[in-house]
């Protein structure tokens, strides 16, 4: 899936903008693959994978587009 992310929090976890979707999903830090964290910047498109957790979908294996 692609999207951008929209926001980003000092603690770790931030939302993407989802193209075609309402909601925006959650991705922690720990879901980065080959970028870190600090390196994101708001407004920056990514690909990942949705998985669903207790909480509800998350975004996982995010990676730079």
């Amino acid at each position: 899936m692609t999207g951008t992310i929209k926001t980003l929090t000092d603690r770790g976890f931030g939302f993407i903008a989802v193209e075609g979707q309402e909601k925006d999903l959650f991705f922690h830090s720990k879901a980065l693959v080959d970028v870190q964290f600090n390196e994101l910047r708001e407004g920056d498109a990514v690909t990942f994978d949705m998985e669903e957790s207790p909480k509800g979908p998350n975004a996982v294996n995010v990676k730079r587009a």
